[in-house]
Formats: structure tokens, C-alpha cells, sequence
């Protein structure tokens, strides 16, 4: 839900300075991961929250989404953050896995990440199960989303 993250990641630097970029490539342990989980017929979803205009990180995620995340079997949808003002979302960015176990990514002010939090607290798996189902339900799917 952040327009940036992770400046200091050398896939974001070697974008930012025009390296072409083979997303499974540079990401090979995330894409197998997702690419067996897809194969056995494990649904993944993904719903980013963006301002539009995006920033020049967002630019970045969004290019390297279909040779990623798409080409792995991930399903993304994306919504303007316009468009997300009646939603209650949760403070963090979070990976939700069976409803019930949620891993939430903290940053910093700068969008480095500082720590990864592991809970499930049925009330932290509820709110955070609603509201991206709330995010989906509104969100655009990935080929269709615009980027301005």
C-alpha cells in the first residue's frame, strides 16, 4: 500500500538506470515458489493500492509484474488509492495465507524494510481478510489497470 519501497533494491537501481531486467530471473526463488504453489492449483492474489499518479517505484512494480508475478501464476489487481477512500485497510502492507495467518511487513519512512511480523490473532486475520477482499472487489486486473 506504499508508493515506495526499498530504494536501495538493486533490481529498482538497475531499472531506474535502464538494465533490462528478466524478472524470473532476478527473483527465482519467489517465482518457483509461486509457480509450484500455482501448479497445485493454490490460488495467489495480489492487490496493490497506488496514487496516481504513480510514483516511480509503482512505475517499476508494474513493469516487472507480467514477467513476474503474472508469469508465475499470481492473479494482480490494482486499485488508485481515489478509488479506496471509504475502505478500512490495515496501517501495514500484510500477506494473508488461509485466511488465517497474516505476515505483516513494517517499513520505514523511507520504505526499507525493517521487520516482518508473524501473527494469527483472529481478529488481525479477519480485518485483514475483509479488507482485501473489500481492495479486490473494486481493484483493476493488472492488464487492464492504466498507469498515469
Amino acid at each position: 500500500m506504499r508508493d515506495t519501497y526499498m530504494k536501495s533494491d538493486q533490481a529498482f537501481i538497475d531499472w531506474r538506470a535502464g538494465v533490462t531486467l528478466d524478472p524470473a530471473e532476478r527473483w527465482a526463488d519467489w517465482h518457483s515458489i509461486v509457480t509450484e504453489a500455482t501448479a497445485r492449483g493454490v490460488e495467489v492474489r495480489r492487490a496493490r493500492v497506488a496514487s496516481t499518479p504513480v510514483s516511480e517505484y509503482i512505475r517499476f512494480e508494474y513493469d516487472v509484474t507480467d514477467g513476474l508475478n503474472i508469469a508465475a501464476g499470481e492473479n494482480v489487481r490494482w486499485l488508485s488509492r481515489r478509488d479506496a477512500t471509504g475502505l478500512a485497510l490495515p496501517g501495514n502492507d500484510f500477506w494473508l495465507f488461509d485466511s488465517s495467518l497474516v505476515l505483516v511487513n513494517h517499513f520505514d519512512g523511507e520504505g526499507e524494510n525493517m521487520e516482518v511480523e508473524l501473527t494469527d490473532d483472529p481478529e488481525v486475520s479477519r480485518l485483514c481478510d475483509s479488507a482485501f477482499e473489500a481492495v479486490w472487489k473494486l481493484a483493476t486486473p493488472h492488464a487492464e489497470f492504466e498507469l498515469i
